[in-house]
């Protein structure tokens, strides 16, 4: 075992039983499902860190730096275009809360589409977040060795059992209360990288960040275009993100999406410039890892730390999350033991894809654009609707979603060139047809 090894070793250990001493036992349902700790709610700050750091997950920060790497200063920008996710998520569900009543998303559901519509919103988001666990602890796992090896996944293994131990202890409290210990951590080592890129002998200097790229779509925009696209419904699939709607007061909450929107893509842009930084130099490969490996053990330790702790506050999102489903949303029982029983099911579940030597995906591209039929159903929420609306609408998304993963989408119906061209113009004209599809039914009954 290299030196590295044993370091990265003792941060996962050392982190995982740091935050397990410091996180809250739930002793009811309000405080496990809800994070009500003595009778409150959690606030603004809290609020605003747990959003963000359960959205920088370790495949995020990946991706950010590689497209830093590929396309300058602009693929960080264009990565970015998915925190809008926060601001309109933040809003609608603060008008859904204030003038529809609605206490979830499932309510809402439930109330305006029926049960059908539950069902197939539950698989969508179950999906989701299965995805979300071997995806995540997968990029922990490169960190240690090469896929297929022991050490690979011994280090998987162990950091999801870890992490499973403190959140079963206090559920969403203890999600919540460790993503703002999380978030602290995150910002600090960030500091320290962006500190060392732009103090070394060989830093690149704030203007050569900002000029660098190519403002075009073959160089970034196709994304960025189809990242604002996407925020209009991506957001509402993502329990993580929705669960925290409906926990503070609705001032509270719009506020706290509002900052997670803007100090989250901020985060992005700034870890990008460590690929911006690997461009410099003329590195290939995974940019984060290049560029740790040129500083030292050192900085290369704290970047895989940055990967610890973003890969754990996701994964304790999402057992979290699953547990709420099944047994709040789902009326599977609401109970600390369904609760806790639930998130080792998700973990055991969610680690099986690991073992079958699966691809890590990006979750913001083909998953993305699988739930584009979900945009007219909380963009026009207060409209009249069919429970037929409901279904139109969202398998539509998931049959742009298939001609995009097959790549059977017409070229002639694709106007920009360049990597994402494909992903822009597919769920451009799937929007298109899943807004037709929702509203049709109601034109017709009229």
């Amino acid at each position: 075992m290299t030196e590295v090894n044993i370091w990265q070793w003792g941060l996962i250990i050392a982190s995982s039983l740091m935050l397990f001493l410091l996180s809250p036992l739930a002793k009811n349902t309000n405080q496990f499902f809800k994070a009500v700790q003595n009778k409150k709610a959690p606030n603004t700050l809290m609020l605003t860190g747990s959003l963000i750091i359960s959205w920088i997950f370790a495949k995020s920060i990946t991706n950010a730096a590689n497209l830093g790497l590929d396309y300058g200063i602009v693929g960080g920008v264009a990565y970015a275009g998915y925190y809008l996710s926060f601001a309109i998520a933040g809003w609608i569900i603060y008008k859904m809360r204030l003038q529809g009543r609605y206490t979830s998303i499932h309510h809402f559901l439930s109330s305006k589409f029926g049960q059908s519509a539950i069902s197939v919103f539950s698989i969508l988001i179950a999906i989701r977040l299965f995805n979300e666990v071997w995806s995540n602890t997968m990029v922990i796992g490169s960190y240690f060795g090469p896929m297929g090896s022991p050490v690979y996944y011994w280090s998987i293994l162990i950091f999801t059992a870890l992490t499973l131990a403190y959140v079963i202890k206090g559920g969403m409290s203890s999600s919540i209360f460790t993503d703002v210990v999380q978030m602290g951590l995150f910002t600090i080592l960030l500091a320290v990288i962006l500190f060392t890129i732009f103090g070394n002998s060989n830093a690149v200097t704030v203007t050569e960040v900002v000029t660098s790229g190519t403002w075009s779509f073959g160089t970034g925009l196709n994304l960025l275009f189809a990242a604002v696209l996407q925020s209009f419904s991506y957001p509402f699939h993502d329990p993580v993100l929705t669960d925290r709607g409906f926990i503070s007061s609705p001032k509270v909450t719009l506020k706290s999406f509002v900052w997670a929107s803007i100090l989250g893509g901020l985060c992005i842009i700034l870890f990008s410039i460590i690929g911006v930084y690997a461009q410099s130099q003329g590195m290939e490969g995974q940019a984060a890892v290049e560029v740790g490996k040129a500083f030292g053990i050192v900085i290369l330790l704290v970047i895989n730390f940055i990967m610890i702790t973003s890969a754990a506050s996701t994964l304790d999102s999402t057992f979290s999350s699953f547990s709420k489903l099944l047994a709040v949303d789902l009326k599977l029982g609401n109970t600390l033991t369904i609760g806790r029983w639930s998130m080792v099911i998700i973990a055991i579940v969610g680690t099986i894809p690991v073992f079958l030597n699966a691809e890590i995906l990006s979750a913001t591209t083909i998953s993305g654009t699988m739930v584009i039929g979900l945009t007219p159903i909380f963009i026009f929420w207060k409209d009249k609707a069919t429970r037929l609306s409901f279904h139109l609408s969202v398998f539509g998304g998931i049959f742009f979603g298939c001609i995009l993963l097959l790549n059977w989408f017409p070229a002639r119906l694709i106007f920009t060139t360049g990597k994402y061209a494909d992903l822009l113009w597919v769920n451009f004209w799937g929007i298109i047809c899943c807004l037709f599809a929702y509203h049709i039914p109601t034109w017709i009954k009229k």
